[in-house]
């Protein structure tokens, strides 16, 4: 078969699923994440599957393959256009000014609102706004994004205690 005719290939048999074609996708999410997503031909495939997976509970869901057009379109939109971002700053004291981003999942929360509003309240009797909780997560990205540059310039791909150090402040 043609691979410009072929959307996907089954997980577990490797034949082609076709542009238009129905398949089906395992009901379990580290199934179908961008870099894992599985897909399977047939309901026997997807029964080979679970019992490799180990899944407690897990259900097949059938889809529709797009057709070749709709794939394409999808592909150039996605994949065309590189998410703007925006520059770092290191202060004399080394730490990092954090700035918002387009970035995708630059705006969910990185802390639990609840453990830090108990953390702060313990430890000065105050009350958190939860406005205070955006500019915490902008400058937990910040610090990630360092550390991960900081582990890359040393060859690792494992983000370790040691890569965040250089950037936290040194006035506890």
């Amino acid at each position: 078969m043609n691979s410009e005719e072929t959307f996907k290939k089954c997980s577990t048999c490797r034949e082609p699923i076709v542009f238009g074609q129905k398949y089906w996708s395992c009901s379990v999410s580290t199934c179908n994440r961008s870099k894992l997503a599985l897909y399977f031909c047939s309901l026997p495939c997807w029964e080979a599957h679970v019992p490799e997976a180990r899944h407690r509970d897990a259900w097949a869901e059938e889809q529709q393959a797009p057709t070749r057009a709709a794939y394409l379109v999808e592909q150039s939109s996605s994949g065309a256009v590189e998410p703007q971002r925006n520059a770092r700053m290191v202060g004399a004291t080394g730490m990092i000014s954090p700035k918002t981003s387009t970035e995708p999942g630059d705006d969910e929360v990185l802390v639990v609102v609840s453990k830090l509003k108990k953390y702060v309240r313990d430890h000065s009797g105050m009350n958190t706004s939860d406005g205070a909780v955006a500019p915490l997560s902008d400058h937990l990205r910040a610090l990630c994004r360092e550390a991960v540059r900081h582990a890359n310039e040393e060859g690792r791909k494992t983000v370790m205690d040691r890569d965040f150090i250089p950037f936290l402040n040194p006035r506890r």
